[in-house]
């Protein structure tokens, strides 16, 4: 079953003169029983950050978040002692466990433009740890490219404490990806930029596309795309 969400039905987050962001599920200020989580996937935001602003120490606990970088640059700090720059075409990894608190700031001038995306962690009481990578998501064309993982036969990205695979893929117009499932997982879909063409489904920019009970996602972009896409266990562990 696939289920096709619009730009426009994005919960918008009251803007502020340094934030913008799109919640794609239940978050913060955005309260929707009936959108609280995706399989283990519990949040999905697209931030935009002005320069010289962004997020202070935040306490986290019991999940994983990864935060793909598009624009600009981001500067992370935590209470575990890791502290460093994270570019475009990089991602990192907070396995918030136990507990720690970080900040996320754009120290730049110009806007910092990210996805971060929350997952439920296999098990909890995990020791909180960091991981950065540069993923390259802007390199390699015409392939879905994992960028983070908890299939360690998977090797040089991201480590997720979570049987999810998060995939990014640049597709030009007229190429197609394919992308086998089962109906035991999830797949989950959104695009950054381009069109789309899933299983008789049009996916525009800032569209999401949310599919259960499925075998394969024949993917073709009829515009160059660039997207992300999440395969995720339909019932997450311990929740």
């Amino acid at each position: 079953m696939l289920k096709l969400i619009p730009a426009t039905d994005r919960y918008h987050a009251s803007p502020t003169n340094w934030l913008s962001s799109y919640y794609l599920l239940s978050f913060a200020d955005y309260n929707d029983p009936d959108n609280e989580h995706f399989g283990a996937l519990r949040a999905f935001n697209d931030v935009t950050i002005q320069g010289k602003s962004g997020y202070p120490q935040q306490p986290r606990s019991e999940m994983e978040i990864v935060t793909l970088v598009l624009e600009g640059e981001l500067q992370h700090d935590d209470t575990i002692g890791n502290r460093g720059s994270v570019s475009k075409g990089d991602a990192q990894r907070i396995t918030a466990g136990t507990g720690l608190a970080h900040a996320e700031m754009n120290a730049t001038d110009t806007p910092t433009h990210i996805f971060q995306i929350w997952l439920m962690p296999g098990q909890k009481g995990l020791a909180p740890s960091y991981e950065r990578k540069d993923v390259k998501l802007f390199g390699t064309s015409n392939e879905l490219i994992p960028v983070a993982s908890g299939q360690k036969v998977l090797e040089d990205l991201l480590y997720v404490n979570s049987n999810s695979t998060i995939y990014w893929c640049n597709l030009d117009a007229e190429q197609t990806v394919r992308f086998k499932t089962f109906p035991i997982r999830n797949t989950f879909i959104y695009v950054l930029e381009g069109q789309i063409f899933v299983n008789g489904l049009d996916v525009g920019t800032s569209d999401q596309l949310r599919a259960t009970n499925e075998h394969v996602l024949e993917i073709q972009a009829t515009a160059d795309a660039r997207f992300v896409l999440l395969d995720l266990p339909a019932t997450p562990a311990n929740y």
